[in-house]
C-alpha cells in the first residue's frame, strides 16, 4: 500500500528513552534517522503525514547537544494501527543500537498539544575534573546566582544574538563530589520562547574548561 494511503494516526505513545555511550556524538538529525530506520525494522505501524513527500509521525521533545548524554529523552510516535505499549517496546529493543534504550512507555491522547509545546525545564548532571575545592566552587556558585542580569551573546545561524542569561537558571548547586572534582546539577528553562544551555551557564561560571561530562537527567512539561 502506497505511504500515502494508510489510515492516519489511530494511536499515540511516549517514549522514554537514553542517548549513552558512542551516540551522544551523533546529531539530533541522524538520531532521528535512526528512530525511523528502527520502528521500519521492527515492523512498527508508524503513521505518514500526508501529501506529496509523506513523513513518519514522529517527534522528539528537545534536540540534544551533541556531546551531552541523557537518560530522559522523550520521543512521541503515532501508530496508523493500535498495539499494546510494552509489545511497541519489545519489538523495538532488539534492534535498538547501543546507547539508545527505552526507558519506558505511556499512551497519550492523540489530541494533547505537541509535545515540543509542553516543554519547560530541563535537568541535567555536570562532572567537573578541578583542582577547585567545593567550597570555591559554591561561593562561584552564590556569587552568579545572585546577579540580577547576566547579558549574553550566543552565534545562532551566522547571527550574534544578544539575550540575558540569568533568567534562564532556575537552580545551580553541588550534588556530590567524586575522585576529580565535583558533580554539579542544574535545571535551566527550556521552552520555545527561551533555552537555557549547561555550556553556557559552565562559561559564566569559569568551568567550561574543567567540564568532563554533561548528562541530562530530566525533561519537565505541563501535564
Amino acid at each position: 500500500m502506497p505511504l500515502s494511503n494508510l489510515p492516519g494516526p489511530l494511536q499515540r505513545l511516549r517514549l522514554r528513552h537514553t542517548k549513552e555511550s558512542a551516540l551522544k556524538y551523533i546529531s539530533h538529525l541522524d538520531l532521528m534517522r535512526i528512530w525511523e530506520r528502527t520502528l521500519r525494522r521492527a515492523a512498527i505501524p508508524i503513521a505518514y503525514s500526508e501529501g506529496f513527500n509523506p513523513r513518519p509521525k514522529i517527534v522528539s521533545a528537545a534536540p540534544l547537544s551533541v556531546g551531552y548524554s541523557s537518560e530522559a529523552e522523550l520521543l512521541d510516535i503515532k501508530l496508523a494501527r493500535r498495539l499494546p505499549p510494552l509489545n511497541v517496546v519489545e519489538q523495538l529493543s532488539p534492534q535498538l543500537p547501543e546507547g539508545l534504550r527505552i526507558i519506558s512507555v505511556e499512551e497519550i491522547p492523540l489530541a494533547f498539544p505537541s509535545l515540543q509545546s509542553q516543554m519547560r525545564q530541563s535537568e541535567y548532571q555536570v562532572r567537573l575534573m578541578t583542582a577547585s575545592s567545593p567550597e570555591e566552587i559554591r561561593g562561584h556558585i552564590e556569587a552568579l546566582m545572585a546577579e540580577k542580569s547576566i547579558p549574553w551573546q550566543r552565534l545562532h545561524k551566522g547571527k550574534i544574538r544578544s539575550y540575558d542569561l540569568r533568567p534562564l537558571m532556575d537552580t545551580l548547586c553541588i550534588e556530590g563530589q567524586w575522585d576529580a572534582g565535583v558533580i554539579l546539577g542544574m535545571r535551566l528553562q527550556l521552552s520555545s520562547q527561551a533555552t537555557g544551555r549547561p555550556d553556557d551557564v559552565l562559561e559564566a561560571l569559569g568551568y567550561q574548561k574543567d567540564t568532563l561530562s554533561i548528562h541530562r537527567t530530566r525533561l519537565i512539561w505541563d501535564d
